[in-house]
């Protein structure tokens, strides 16, 4: 379904939302991720078939407001792109968002990072060093699986860097956020918040599948016996980095198809926002015809 020039999300893909996705799965203030349901589906009305509808046709706006800013991006100049950051414990679908939301528009537009354990070279540098190197030209849809809240999140859980330090990479997350923001990209900041039980779900079908024994991590265990201290620190995390340059949206994920349908919607709000046109000719079309018919 295609995108008028003016068009804002449709009613096509907002049908079963009761309001704003971006304001409905916004952090706001006294915000508590120990009260938020992992099996609740805030503001949306459809069911798990509602869903698949919207994603469907949520997937041909985004598709064509991308191409809109990528064709903007080569014969203009511009400065706006759009960042995804993607945090969330393991098994907690951030793999079905790139392939399913992101997914569904065309590659060339899109930077995909995702940040492992810092190399020698890295670590020799200050932990935003590597980020910055990543984050989209114009034009493009940049995507942080994992992130530089890494930094603050094992790093804290695990004590890979001392408390003051830690202390210190909540400011400059925020002050490197708002530059980001300032020079033209629209930063979606997404938690993906499972159950611990379905976690435990999601991991146990990885070893009875020998097709998903690959995705499988020991290590994963683990961290699962760091619970409580991980959501401890998404919770400071949240509270100390939603700012109004970067907000956060913590999306219930319990439910994989709500998951995807809230993080398309951001996406499409923040394309939306932007509001791409196509370039204009820089030639005259009928002319062009005209020679084309000719040759």
């Amino acid at each position: 379904m295609a995108v008028s020039q003016d068009e804002g999300m449709t009613a096509e893909s907002q049908k079963y939302w009761t309001g704003d996705p971006s304001e409905l799965l916004r952090v706001g203030e006294g915000f508590r991720l120990d009260e938020l349901d992992p099996e609740s589906t805030p503001g949306y009305e459809g069911g798990k078939s509602k869903g698949a509808e919207d994603l469907t046709s949520g997937a041909a706006e985004l598709d064509e407001l991308q191409e809109r800013l990528f064709a903007r991006s080569r014969t203009e100049v511009t400065d706006a792109s759009v960042l995804l950051v993607l945090q969330a414990m393991d098994s907690a679908g951030k793999g079905g968002i790139i392939r399913h939301v992101v997914g569904s528009v065309d590659p060339q537009g899109v930077e995909l990072a995702a940040f492992k354990k810092p190399s020698e070279e890295e670590l020799a540098h200050d932990f935003l060093w590597r980020i910055r190197k990543r984050l989209p030209e114009p034009g493009f849809i940049g995507v942080f699986d994992r992130s530089h809240y890494e930094d603050v999140l094992i790093a804290r859980v695990r004590g890979f860097a001392p408390p003051e330090e830690i202390e210190r990479r909540y400011d400059a997350i925020n002050d490197f956020e708002k530059k980001t923001t300032d020079a033209g990209t629209r930063v979606v900041k997404v938690m993906l918040h499972i159950s611990s039980d379905e976690q435990k779900s999601r991991l146990m079908r990885r070893l009875e599948r020998p097709d998903k024994h690959w995705k499988y991590n020991p290590g994963d265990v683990d961290e699962r016996l760091l619970w409580p201290k991980y959501m401890e620190a998404y919770q400071i995390a949240i509270e100390r980095t939603s700012t109004d340059a970067a907000p956060w949206h913590v999306i219930p994920a319990n439910r994989k198809w709500f998951a995807r349908v809230a993080v398309q919607a951001l996406l499409l709000a923040a394309l939306e926002e932007i509001n791409p046109k196509w370039p204009l000719a820089t030639f005259d079309v009928e002319a062009e015809k005209a020679r084309l018919a000719a040759s």
